[in-house]
């Protein structure tokens, strides 16, 4: 699913699949299960296929990724298979996975490439922009505490 979270803009060019061993991109998922780490997956419950997946985890101090805003807010990320999207399951993810985050952590960030249109499920779901990125993607930011 690591791979399918990389957001590539329509007519552009898909990543190497390789490019999920690279270790800026690796930490996400290496070693899957650490204390802290939160994740669920949607599967489809007719043929059991997997539609897609979402997942958390602290990456802080020279392990710091894509989305970071402190040492102690876990990243985000976030995958639909390309033929499952549109059809509420990353809300249905994204939802599920900010309700459990909410008993570990007071907030969570992401990273998300400018254009992508999964920023405005970000938006929807009360994640605030912390950091444009220069422009080619931005750190967004959500409270889990009133």
């Amino acid at each position: 699913m690591l791979y399918q979270s990389l957001y590539v803009p329509e007519g552009g060019v898909p990543f190497p699949r390789d490019v999920v061993t690279r270790p800026e991109l690796a930490k996400y998922v290496e070693g899957w299960g650490r204390a802290g780490d939160v994740g669920f997956v949607a599967i489809d419950s007719r043929d059991g296929e997997l539609l897609g997946a979402a997942w958390l985890r602290l990456l802080a101090g020279d392990a710091r990724g894509y989305g970071y805003v402190d040492d102690a807010t876990p990243e985000l990320a976030i995958a639909v298979l390309p033929e499952h999207r549109g059809r509420g399951v990353g809300t249905a993810l994204l939802e599920r996975l900010l309700e459990a985050a909410r008993s570990v952590y007071a907030s969570v960030s992401l990273s998300v490439s400018s254009g992508n249109p999964a920023a405005r499920l970000y938006e929807r779901m009360g994640f605030e922009r912390a950091d444009d990125g220069g422009g080619a993607s931005v750190v967004m930011i959500k409270s889990l505490r009133t």
